[in-house]
């Protein structure tokens, strides 16, 4: 009998405990209706508004360097600084094969050797032929006189005779002024050969000097000090190219077009980050706002800053849905680290002006119907929709007007069945 009295007894000890925990586990959890939605009444409280957001560090001071743009074919690099190299103005940042511009220039140099020639012998020709032409001029000329003195004698001479004294003045006349006009000929061809000789010339020495041009050029240097930052080789891929592709950076051995972007000179003294908000948080950030900034690359340090410009145009990603939706917000920071690189990418914390006093429901209880923001006001067992204004918005709290302190709403929409799988109910439309 005291045996199976105990045994009563602990059992009777064992049910009060089980009662005890049912009874704190009912007061622990949230007040819930009859139909096990449960809910969150609206409570009154300072509130901080802050908004998380990646950025990406940039530098507002750059300078590009190209390849030179010179013709003919595709440029070899054979030297090329690293990306985060430091360079200083006038240091050789990227250097290409000189082959084939010296080829042009010993090429060009051998053309205005030729074209110098033609011209020595182009002058000498003219003045060759302008003797020939001299002495020519002399004996037509004496041809003339003679042929006039014969004239002279024809009264003295028979009438047929006369007459072929004529004849022949004529026709020494007619030599003359044909030798004049072939004088005058000779003399603008002589001079049509030295001015294409020359023309020649100075083609050949347009060539050199652009070759010597070109040659200097070979070599490209930095125009200020900062950090080297290698551009991608668009031309990897054979010129195929589409978003997301993994584009390798330009190095040295690679073949380039005239023209082509390689290295960017960044200052980094002159840097800022920017990240980019949801769109619903654009009303949350205000110029001058102070920021915490932790790079990937530098986990042992925290920066702090402050916020410089938000973006007022909302921006979208061609590829991306609503969530890719947001604005640019540009931020100043306060400290400086060697470490910095622009290209950095940061987790931003923007720790907006504190709200004091003001009533707030968690995101879960606000919904979307028919355009407009509701909640679910419970009246005994049963839901009231009722629209509500929004104030503003955390990343677990919305601030409403509408409403007063105290009024409980349901967290899941009472006009969606809900599943009621294991001890929990599952929905969706929270906003």
């Amino acid at each position: 009998m005291r045996k199976r009295s105990r045994i009563i007894l602990v059992l009777i000890v064992i049910a009060l405990a089980a009662v005890g925990g049912l009874i704190a586990m009912s007061r622990s959890r949230p007040l819930a209706g009859a139909d096990s939605i449960p809910i969150a009444e609206v409570a009154r409280g300072d509130l901080s508004i802050d908004v998380h957001a990646t950025g990406e560090l940039n530098a507002t001071q750059s300078m590009m360097l190209a390849a030179p743009a010179v013709g003919g074919d595709a440029l070899q690099i054979t030297r090329l600084a690293q990306t985060g190299d430091v360079v200083k103005k006038g240091d050789v940042v990227i250097e290409f094969d000189p082959s084939e511009q010296r080829y042009k220039l010993e090429q060009s140099h051998s053309e205005l050797l030729g074209a110098e020639q033609e011209i020595i012998k182009a002058k000498a020709d003219a003045e060759v032929l302008t003797a020939q032409d001299k002495v020519a001029l002399l004996k037509a000329k004496y041809d003339v006189r003679r042929a006039e003195l014969d004239v002279s004698k024809d009264e003295l001479l028979s009438k047929i005779d006369a007459q072929k004294n004529e004849l022949a003045l004529q026709g020494a006349k007619r030599a003359l002024a044909e030798l004049e006009k072939d004088i005058e000929s000779h003399h603008a061809s002589g001079q049509a050969a030295v001015y294409l000789a020359q023309e020649k010339y100075n083609k050949a020495k347009l060539a050199m000097d652009q070759a010597q041009q070109n040659l200097e050029h070979m070599r490209v240097t930095s125009p200020m000090d900062g950090l080297a930052s290698i551009q991608k080789n668009m031309n990897a891929s054979g010129g195929f190219y589409f978003t997301g592709m993994s584009v390798p950076d330009y190095r040295a051995g690679d073949q380039v077009q005239p023209g082509s972007s390689i290295v960017q000179v960044l200052n980094p003294a002159s840097m800022n980050l920017t990240a980019r908000i949801p769109e619903d948080q654009h009303a949350n950030v205000k110029q001058g706002e102070a920021v915490t900034v932790r790079f990937d690359a530098l986990p042992d340090r925290e920066f702090k800053g402050t916020v410089k410009a938000v973006g007022g145009m909302t921006i979208a990603s061609v590829f991306g849905g609503p969530s890719m939706h947001g604005s640019d917000v540009t931020i100043d920071l306060a400290g400086t680290d060697p470490r910095l690189r622009p290209g950095l990418t940061a987790d931003v914390l923007i720790q907006g002006s504190p709200q004091r006093s003001v009533l707030s429901v968690p995101r879960q209880a606000l919904f979307m119907k028919d355009g407009k923001r509701v909640v679910f006001v419970k009246k005994g067992a049963s839901y009231q929709q009722q629209a509500v204004t929004v104030k503003g918005e955390s990343e677990s709290r919305v601030i409403i007007d509408g409403l007063s302190e105290g009024t409980p709403l349901a967290l899941l929409d009472p006009t969606v069945p809900q599943k009621t799988t294991g001890s929990s109910a599952a929905g969706t439309g929270a906003i």
